[in-house]
């Protein structure tokens, strides 16, 4: 089936693509949730081996956010152990409140099904990725964090993850404020390829 793209608009999006932070958001403006609902759809559209689909997304939005926040520092303050520090704390607490939505994102292994974890990682994050380039093409900010309680495995628990599953991140959606905003530092890609032609 032929579509007729517009390739250059299509490629401006992946070089605009860019983490954007939540204390960069517009304070109290909010997405509308249909616009998060296609969004998800385009994670869903992601390539996944043997059609497992194992990405899952927690989203949070309106009240939610505070519960969220709270949530999340209850479980870093009691798990985080030796790895504790005062300021993730306090970001774990503010950031979903500057932020429009938060969406957990995990991977869940699929029963009974006999695939390798990092088949189900990959296609996990090319949901993640579709995510971002979604928040882009709508002029939206993002960013996912990875920090946190993300790898707490005690935090699986509270999201009705089990041990064999993971927290991928937690993605921050907001209006971006007035920012700069450059292209994303990046060495040549050139520097990253053998090209075997014969």
């Amino acid at each position: 089936m032929q579509h007729n793209y517009d390739i250059n608009q299509f490629n401006s999006i992946i070089e605009n693509r860019r983490s954007i932070y939540p204390y960069q958001f517009e304070k109290g403006k909010k997405i509308a949730d249909e616009i998060i609902w296609k969004i998800l759809e385009n994670a869903n559209r992601a390539p996944t081996h043997k059609l497992t689909e194992p990405w899952r997304f927690n989203v949070f939005s309106g009240e939610g956010l505070k519960h969220f926040a709270e949530l999340q520092t209850e479980i870093y303050k009691k798990f985080a152990g030796e790895k504790f520090k005062e300021k993730k704390l306090k970001n774990l607490s503010e950031y979903p409140l500057m932020s429009s939505h938060v969406i957990l994102t995990s991977m869940k292994r699929t029963a009974g099904i006999s695939i390798a974890e990092v088949e189900e990682i990959i296609a996990t994050a090319c949901a993640i990725e579709n995510i971002y380039l979604s928040i882009a093409a709508y002029g939206l900010g993002g960013y996912l964090s990875t920090g946190g309680i993300t790898y707490i495995e005690e935090a699986k628990g509270y999201f009705d993850l089990k041990p064999e599953d993971k927290i991928m991140g937690i993605f921050y959606i907001g209006f971006p404020g007035n920012i700069a905003n450059p292209l994303s530092k990046r060495n040549p890609v050139s520097q990253k390829v053998s090209w075997t032609k014969e």
